[in-house]
């Protein structure tokens, strides 16, 4: 069976916190002298960070590679407050590009916190927004990753323990994860809203639309990209073959041996003219026909932070 058709998901790519981290780097360098630094990657993808690089962005891991007094960008996954204080001491001129989806979820753990609770955030260990999150209340959090932890996880006072998460996840296992500590601890608080980003939602229910025809689904994605990673989980757990690729160049041809409809999909820090490339490789294979499935119309947009005014 030859490749004939490709869907393509709808929403997709860059959402409204990735727009803003970008912007926010490109005005920086254009109002402030150079050089201009970014404390880890404004956003998960190689892409955008090798471009904006070109632009004049100086990338470092930590603050320590800044010089003292310069212009310093953090991510749109957000810092701890160490890192603000860190800033501080440096006499860095601080341009903060956290997603302000993040900043809610940083609200609210320090509110819980104020108010006594135990807060368990769900997350992924070692990823930078939950280091972020994490610092903001360091006694008073515990990382939940598993339902199996979910099980476990012990708390001083079971009457009084929220719950919060990291803003990427994917929304069926969270919603296993909550259910599970719900059973465990009946008064369980929750936000009064989902951490959980209206873009990474969206993303994954529109997977879970073309996944009912498509045999085969690309996620266009950094290997870091928690959003992305998810795509291809979502995609797996609808039945269907995932394969997460940075751009068109990793595409494989065997991936598409009797394979007659193929998904395409991209994460939330993926720029869109690596969706057209994987296109175009796609009707290089075979595909004639090409279909746009669009779940929902997104017209989130965020200001930009103070610093830039």
């Amino acid at each position: 069976m030859p490749l004939e058709k490709v869907i393509l998901a709808k929403p997709r790519g860059f959402c409204a916190g990735v727009e803003r981290a970008i912007e926010v780097v490109e005005q920086a360098l254009e109002r402030f002298p150079g050089p201009v630094y970014v404390r880890k990657e404004i956003v998960h993808n190689p892409h955008v960070v090798n471009a904006l690089r070109q632009k004049g962005a100086v990338f470092v891991e930590e603050l320590t590679d800044v010089p003292s007094g310069a212009t310093t960008i953090f991510s749109a996954h957000g810092v701890s407050p160490a890192v603000h204080e860190a800033a501080r001491t440096r006499a860095l001129k601080v341009i903060d590009a956290t997603c302000p989806l993040v900043t809610k979820v940083h609200v609210e753990a320090k509110r819980f916190a104020r108010d006594g609770y135990t807060l368990l955030l769900i997350g992924h260990a070692g990823h930078e927004e939950v280091a972020g999150t994490m610092g903001e209340v360091p006694g008073a959090i515990h990382l939940v990753q598993t339902v199996e932890e979910a099980r476990t996880v012990t708390v001083e006072n079971p009457e009084k323990v929220a719950v919060i998460t990291q803003t990427t996840l994917s929304v069926d296992d969270t919603k296993a994860i909550v259910d599970a500590l719900k059973a465990r601890f009946p008064k369980l608080v929750a936000p009064s809203k989902d951490d959980i980003c209206y873009a990474t939602q969206n993303r994954q229910n529109a997977v879970k639309a073309i996944a009912k025809e498509a045999e085969v689904i690309l996620v266009i994605g950094a290997k870091n990209s928690s959003n992305s990673i998810r795509l291809t989980e979502v995609t797996e757990d609808a039945g269907r073959r995932a394969y997460l690729i940075n751009d068109a160049r990793e595409i494989n041809p065997a991936w598409f041996e009797d394979v007659r409809c193929v998904g395409v999909t991209s994460g939330a820090s993926a720029p869109e003219h690596l969706v057209q490339e994987v296109v175009e490789s796609l009707k290089r294979l075979g595909a004639t026909q090409i279909e746009e499935c669009e779940l929902v119309r997104e017209d989130v947009s965020f200001g930009l932070p103070i610093a830039l005014w």
